[in-house]
């Protein structure tokens, strides 16, 4: 398994499935990186396993870590790339779904610009891997070809970001809403690739809605 920082552990109970939120930093960074993003989701979580994961491959020049090589990368051979990748991330999020005795329906994934990728195209997979997604400043890898019908798509993305422009968060939300997704898309005005004190307050916010609308579902 990749390594991890468990930013919190609350004690097991076998009366329900735990919640479980994985954290997914970006290209070239390492699990502390969204510690500051953990700490807040545990006190605003405080009965849920947060973990902030590693990305298992070290980039090319030996600063950070990465799910996948982004050297000479292109629009064509993005795809293939996270096809290599993904059966490492799904094997890593089953792994803590185990140790957190967390289903897929209590779980969320947390993901920063490569972590949001990996996130984003783990629902086209065929399987529901989590409840919630979170995607910060990411994007598909190919424009999305399936409504994950039991997860729900949260996108938050920084109009000023040259990375990942707003306007591919744009154009998944719409094609998200033609399949019939549950998506939402939060834009942040003068917003680069970073995250900053309105994206975290907005997370939760975005989770305690999901909790209220599960709980009176």
């Amino acid at each position: 398994m990749p390594e991890a920082l468990i930013i919190q552990r609350p004690a097991t109970t076998t009366a329900r499935s735990q919640e479980l939120l994985l954290l997914f930093h970006g290209v070239g960074s390492n699990a502390q990186d969204l510690e500051p993003l953990g700490r807040l989701l545990a006190q605003q979580r405080p009965h849920a396993w947060v973990v902030s994961v590693q990305a298992p491959l070290a980039t090319e020049g030996g600063r950070g870590w990465q799910w996948f090589s982004v050297m000479g990368i292109t629009e064509a051979n993005r795809p293939a790339r996270i096809v290599e990748a993904m059966p490492r991330f799904i094997e890593t999020v089953t792994y803590w779904q185990r140790q957190a005795e967390a289903d897929a329906a209590s779980t969320t994934l947390v993901g920063f610009s490569q972590g949001s990728i990996m996130a984003l195209e783990a629902t086209q997979q065929g399987r529901t891997l989590a409840g919630r997604v979170v995607a910060i400043a990411g994007r598909f890898a190919q424009a999305p070809r399936r409504a994950p019908p039991d997860t729900v798509l949260h996108l938050m993305q920084g109009n000023q970001d040259r990375v990942m422009p707003m306007a591919l968060a744009i154009a998944a939300t719409a094609t998200l809403q033609s399949l019939g997704a549950r998506v939402t898309l939060d834009e942040f005005p003068g917003l680069g690739h970073g995250v900053d004190a309105r994206v975290l307050h907005r997370i939760a916010e975005r989770l305690d809605e999901d909790a209220r609308s599960e709980r009176s579902a």
